[in-house]
């Protein structure tokens, strides 16, 4: 994530917003994205088989438009699912009242966005009341951008932004992206919630394939916890106002697209990691020599989930067992008389069995703020690399008094 976001970094076309509409006690909860020109959109949803209205609504809204879309209203504090009364007339009407007032759109061509408390009581009728004043608060600069940022967030304890450029056809192209997420991370998709706004011209089908590219390396690829939420939300839009010439399929322009697109989710994807709950390091498991990726990261994901792995992290306990342990129990066939570890660089399990090594210069790297995990399987050529982070006390003080 870059420390310091310029005007020169947002994308053409695009204004953003935030107000209090008093969902919070006092902080910003209301957030609103518009590109001034019809947009090709993409999104990619939770899989989780409880889902909230608003991702409900979203889905019917990206069929009926076809992939164009103009806006994005996202609250924070309450997430409208499980509610008492069907949330999905409130995330309709959310999207009717937001489109009257811009004028000029259809309420189809908004995506509407909750996170927050499930099953609490959705006061759509705050919202109503403050869409007049989100909309005329809107602005293009780099400072409204960051206030959406922290409108959306939870348990954050900062927002999340990440920026990039490119040159297609000798025009620049920009890509501008932010995201919460801090608990209740892990695959599928997309752990949180996150939205990218580029200038780039590109189809609605070709920008939903680059995503879809992206995403499993970065967002899919993540974990705080092992709990995916019911609201999980990632769209990206493109309004093509750089003046760069169309992204076609198989093009250099596709390729050049896609690399500036990972390097904004994969900023993301890590600065969530990085803020997890109570987090006080990252810990990036990569594993390699597997007979094929899949493989890899059925184990990755296994160690980096693994309640045991994650609290020696927290303790920075060079207890390389557990990840053997983790690894035996994720499904996956290996010889484990062929695995080797490596922690903090540290080489502590040669061939399944112990390597000597000095556990107080061991437990003294793992305490730096990036800890390098490699599991080599010594079978094929498949690997796959895995973001989380330990688990602390902090981490069930956080979650053991969220409600309350």
């Amino acid at each position: 994530m870059n420390a310091y976001l310029s005007d020169a970094q947002v994308p053409r076309g695009f204004s953003f917003s935030a107000v209090h509409a008093g969902l919070k006690r006092a902080k910003l909860d209301l957030g609103l994205v518009l590109s001034e020109t019809p947009a090709s959109a993409a999104a990619l949803f939770t899989t989780n088989q409880v889902v909230a209205a608003p991702v409900i609504v979203s889905r019917e809204h990206l069929r009926q438009s076809k992939g164009r879309m103009r806006a994005v209203i996202v609250n924070s504090a309450n997430a409208n699912c499980c509610t008492e009364k069907d949330g999905r007339p409130a995330a309709r009407e959310t999207a009717s009242s937001l489109a009257k007032q811009i004028g000029e759109i259809d309420p189809s061509e908004v995506v509407v966005c909750s996170t927050g408390v499930i099953g609490g009581e959705f006061r759509v009728d705050k919202i109503l009341a403050a869409i007049p004043a989100l909309v005329k608060s809107r602005a293009s600069d780099a400072v409204t951008f960051t206030q959406f940022a922290r409108a959306i967030m939870t348990t954050d304890t900062r927002p999340k932004w990440a920026a990039a450029k490119c040159s297609i056809g000798g025009k620049q192209v920009r890509v501008l992206g932010c995201a919460k997420g801090s608990g209740m991370i892990h695959p599928n998709m997309a752990t949180m919630l996150s939205f990218v706004v580029t200038d780039a011209e590109i189809s609605p089908a070709l920008l939903d394939r680059a995503l879809r590219a992206v995403a499993a390396s970065t967002y899919n690829s993540i974990t705080v916890d092992g709990d995916s939420s019911t609201n999980d939300t990632v769209a990206i839009l493109a309004n093509g106002q750089s003046g760069a010439p169309a992204i076609r399929n198989g093009g250099a322009g596709f390729k050049t697209f896609c690399a500036a697109l990972e390097k904004v989710c994969a900023s993301l994807a890590y600065a969530i990691v990085e803020d997890g709950e109570g987090a006080q390091r990252v810990i990036d498991v990569e594993v390699r020599g597997a007979t094929s990726d899949e493989a890899a990261k059925q184990i990755g994901q296994t160690i980096a989930t693994s309640p045991l792995v994650k609290t020696a992290f927290a303790g920075a306990d060079p207890n390389w067992g557990r990840i053997l342990a983790a690894a035996g129990r994720s499904g996956v066939k290996f010889d484990y008389g062929r695995v080797d570890i490596w922690l903090a660089g540290m080489l502590v399990c040669k061939r399944g069995r112990e390597h000597k090594f000095s556990e107080r210069a061991a437990s003294r790297k793992m305490q730096s703020k990036h800890v390098p995990v490699v599991i080599d399987l010594g079978t094929g050529k498949g690997k796959a690399r895995i973001l989380t982070c330990d688990m602390t006390q902090e981490y069930v003080h956080i979650n053991a008094s969220y409600r309350t």
